[in-house]
């Protein structure tokens, strides 16, 4: 996907420029972490490592802050933190280039359930509907300072490749090197074949190589430009985010920006204790709990439904009012037309319909379907009389209303005749009903 053409929503399609040759990528200004750091059974037992420790966790600072303030205080304790699982997420001031936006986060949506005020569920909105460019994720093996190894898929989508940065080229002399544009080259990595395949990855085997990932948003009533991140290396988070997704975005015609509907409903990230499966080192399978981050979309679906009818709704009605203004113009066209010619256009208008689908699976326009009425020898009003009756007044500005006249349309498709003797029949049953 590393050169797929993203649209964000409400905005054009990148295009190619000299400062833009790859994808659209949206700027961040903050973290949200998923957990904590917190000191090693080793690091407990440092008197100087728990003072920094707790003065940095006081101060707001960073866990990178921290354990660095740490290393240069102890350089005996190379890692001094890991990471802990904990039910809330993590809002630190010095995790935004405005810290001022920490506080309102946590002062707009934290909650205190017994252990301080924290976040364990925030609304999100997104600003592309396209999936991967809110959740990129890749395979990477980092340094201590930059990323060796990462995943890249091809253009087709069909081959995952191991890359790395290009040596940096040199002059002619080979004593100095050449000044590049846009920074350093990405290249497939030679000794693998260029393919990231993990089961034979050596640094994946190690560990040193894992899925890492994130999600890029906005928070409603937290005003910023840039979009926060949340980052996380859970398969199962990242799957399971990847399904609502799509579930929403087959729900809203391809969309997943913006809220839900019309009550502005939007996503929440929280966090659900689940049992997750993994392989020890001794090859078994394992089960431990986990809270692991959880995409909500607390919507009901029918209504999300409902909407997609609405604005094929709208368009059927914005094309009647347009009728009803341009009724009368067209009319007199009409009349002027000697029988030859009306004849004739009847004629085409006949094939056109015969020939043309319905739009959007069994859902077509009224002028579609009227053509076709027309096509069957049927007087449009006789008709009309016919279908109010049948599927009540709005069926004709309803799509599952037009589409059910389509259907019975299409039965009758080869024997227009019995369609409009079954038309008067009804309508004539109907007028005796209403005489006795």
């Amino acid at each position: 996907m590393a050169n797929a053409i993203v649209t964000v929503h409400g905005g054009p399609v990148a295009v190619p420029t000299l400062l833009g040759q790859g994808p659209t990528r949206i700027s961040t200004g903050g973290k949200i972490r998923a957990g904590i750091k917190v000191l090693t059974k080793k690091a407990t037992c440092e008197p100087k490592a728990m003072a920094i420790y707790e003065q940095g966790v006081a101060a707001g600072q960073s866990f990178e802050q921290i354990e660095r303030a740490i290393s240069e205080a102890l350089p005996s304790l190379k890692t001094p933190l890991v990471p802990r699982n904990v039910p809330w997420f993590t809002v630190r001031a010095q995790d935004f280039p405005n810290p001022d936006l920490a506080r309102q986060i946590l002062d707009s949506y934290g909650e205190d359930r017994g252990e301080g005020r924290r976040l364990y569920r925030f609304p999100v909105v997104f600003p592309s509907d396209h999936w991967p460019s809110v959740m990129p994720h890749e395979l990477a093996a980092w340094g201590a300072h930059e990323k060796h190894y990462w995943s890249q898929y091809s253009a087709d989508g069909r081959v995952r490749h191991c890359m790395c940065h290009a040596p940096v080229p040199t002059d002619d002399t080979g004593r100095r090197t050449i000044r590049l544009f846009g920074g350093r080259k990405s290249v497939e990595r030679a000794d693998n074949s260029g393919l990231c395949e993990p089961e034979r990855c050596r640094e994946y085997q190690l560990r040193q190589c894992n899925l890492t990932g994130r999600f890029l948003f906005f928070i409603p009533g937290i005003r910023s430009i840039s979009a926060f991140e949340l980052h996380t290396n859970s398969f199962y988070a990242m799957q399971a985010a990847i399904q609502k997704f799509e579930t929403v975005a087959f729900l809203r015609g391809g969309r997943i920006s913006g809220f839900l509907d019309r009550q502005r409903t939007p996503f929440f990230l929280t966090k659900t204790l689940r049992e997750v499966a993994h392989i020890d080192e001794q090859g078994r399978a394992v089960r431990v709990p986990q809270w692991i981050i959880d995409l909500e979309a607390p919507v009901d679906v029918t209504t999300l439904m409902r909407e997609s009818e609405d604005a094929e709704t709208a368009l059927v009605q914005a094309r009647l009012a347009s009728q009803v203004l341009q009724g009368a113009t067209e009319a007199a066209e009409s009349s002027e037309l000697p029988d030859e010619a009306q004849a004739t256009g009847f004629a085409n208008e006949a094939q056109t319909f015969r020939d043309d689908p319905p739009m959007r699976e069994g859902r077509p326009s009224l002028e579609q379907l009227m053509g076709r009425v027309r096509a069957y020898g049927i007087e449009p009003e006789l008709y009309r009389t016919y279908a109010d009756r049948r599927w009540g007044r709005g069926w004709k500005i309803n799509p599952h209303g037009r589409g059910r006249a389509w259907d019975e349309l299409e039965r009758y498709r080869h024997d227009p005749q019995g369609y409009l003797d079954k038309i008067e029949r009804e309508l004539q049953l109907a007028g005796a009903g209403r005489a006795e």
